[in-house]
């Protein structure tokens, strides 16, 4: 019963990588008709390129501040939506809704937003005496731009897995620290907090291997700034930018890819240790 889904997989998702490793080891350029293989020449070719090291250190960056604030912003927001109030139910629901919308709409949205002539940060600088920052010609500035909306969008996810860890946490446990005398932020910082070891570190798998694949936010707010030049998107400009180099393209695809699989069995085979199932 299980294999037409085994198929499908196969054909869909394993082909495809192994036919992109080979192509990695390809001097070819898309739609051409002939290719030279290089071994690992493409490889080589990056990491001796002057590039490398820009956009492996954007890429860094994106991702620890994408998974830091969007994971310490939504734990805060999770212990808001975690009390009984009147409308919780609509403010779980409009936390939420940034991370199920577009990301072409959501970078539309916003790159009105932050326009520095038209936006509405602009007005608002404005009516304080300031001007607006030129986002879109600054590469530190570009890079704030899109980190900032990519927390905001996926924040919600966070809060809303969180909030599920955080209602499931033992009752019984934290009725006996309230009795032991434990003060809030103490149940919080000895009680509450390790219990969401298992929570923390599914989000934490899941937002990196989200954050280093984020495109349409960088496309769409970003398309011609090099300060938002990340693997994935270094990719793209390489394959079906000016370039057309398919195979340096496919190259960076797959190291994005081992850097990927590395994280994601440091995170099972280390932090895993740490932490407490209860």
């Amino acid at each position: 019963m299980a294999a037409p889904n085994l198929v499908l997989i196969g054909a869909f998702t394993y082909r495809p990588l192994i036919m992109n490793i080979y192509y990695s080891t390809l001097n070819w350029t898309l739609g051409s008709a002939s290719a030279t293989i290089v071994g690992f020449g493409n490889y080589v070719r990056f990491f001796t390129s002057d590039a490398a090291g820009v956009v492996l250190t954007t890429t860094a960056i994106f991702a620890v501040l994408t998974v830091g604030g969007s994971m310490l912003l939504g734990l805060l927001v999770a212990l808001a939506l975690n009390t009984k109030v009147r409308g919780q139910t609509l403010a779980r629901a409009s936390v939420f809704a940034p991370y199920v919308l577009s990301g072409v709409g959501v970078g539309l949205v916003w790159l009105f937003i932050f326009d520095p002539v038209y936006g509405v940060l602009a007005y608002v600088l404005r009516r304080f005496g300031t001007e607006s920052p030129r986002w879109f010609n600054d590469p530190t500035l570009s890079l704030v731009m899109v980190i900032v909306v990519y927390v905001w969008k996926n924040l919600g996810y966070c809060a809303i897995v969180y909030l599920a860890g955080l209602q499931s946490l033992p009752a019984d446990v934290m009725e006996a620290a309230s009795l032991d005398g434990a003060s809030t932020s103490r149940r919080f910082w000895h009680v509450s907090l390790p219990l969401l070891g298992p929570t923390t570190l599914f989000l934490l798998i899941t937002t990196i291997l989200s954050s280093l694949q984020a495109f349409d936010l960088i496309k769409i707010m970003t398309p011609t700034s090099q300060g938002t030049r990340t693997l994935i998107y270094e990719a793209y400009v390489q394959g079906f930018g000016a370039y057309q180099r398919a195979g340096y393209s496919a190259a960076i695809s797959v190291i994005l890819f081992v850097f990927l699989i590395t994280l994601t069995i440091v995170q099972i085979a280390w932090v895993d240790r740490k932490v407490h199932y209860s």
